[in-house]
């Protein structure tokens, strides 16, 4: 069920960030989903683990208001890189 949830939680924050960075006409559902998933493990591993400020618990907590915002914030971080090395190209 953990996994389900995983992947909800993850096409909310991929879906989000796609949203808010204007990419959600160049990606499908499955992007989505992937890029909201390594954005929060990203959002984790930078303000989770590193600064201690917060992250996303994406690995079996759930479903939390805390858990989309920072897997938004990584997800976003994440478009913003992909976006930046296309751009190097």
């Amino acid at each position: 069920m953990s996994w389900l949830i995983t992947i909800l939680v993850g096409a909310l924050c991929g879906w989000l960030a796609s949203m808010i960075m204007n990419t959600d006409g160049q990606q499908g559902a499955v992007a989505n989903i992937l890029i909201g998933i390594v954005g929060s493990l990203l959002a984790q591993a930078i303000f989770g683990n590193m600064l201690g400020i917060g992250g996303a618990d994406v690995a079996g907590a759930g479903f939390s208001f805390w858990s989309i915002v920072w897997g938004v914030v990584g997800s976003v971080v994440l478009i913003a890189v992909l976006k930046a090395l296309r751009v190097l190209r």
